[in-house]
């Protein structure tokens, strides 16, 4: 695969580091890599990117592009969402190809899960 002119790294805003960081250790895995007080970085994740600290957030209400995970259990990972503090701001809804949800992270950025099972 070329990877000239095609997305490479992606970064969000995080109005808290430190919760960013164990929001998305908890619920997804991620390893990080502090680059002093402001930023986080991660990497294979399907896309490498960070997070630098800013008292914003990304919500699709606001124009934000909308970064959808995908899960082979659509219903686990929300469970897994909600015991890590975050919440559900659109809940499972079907759409031609499969089912999806819309939830925010501890500091209130809006992501999308989707699954074509089930």
């Amino acid at each position: 695969m070329t990877i000239h002119e095609k997305i490479n790294y992606i970064e969000f805003p995080s109005k808290n580091i430190q919760k960013t960081k164990d929001f998305f250790k908890s619920v997804f895995a991620w390893k990080f890599t502090d680059y002093g007080p402001d930023y986080i970085a991660f990497s294979n994740e399907g896309i490498d990117g960070g997070f630098y600290k800013i008292d914003k957030n990304c919500t699709t209400d606001n124009g934000s592009a909308l970064i959808v995970f995908y899960s082979s259990d659509l219903e686990a990972t929300q469970r897994k969402i909600e015991m890590a503090n975050g919440t559900i701001v659109k809940p499972v809804f079907s759409f031609p190809g499969g089912r999806r949800f819309h939830f925010a992270d501890t500091n209130g950025n809006e992501y999308a899960v989707w699954s074509d099972l089930g």
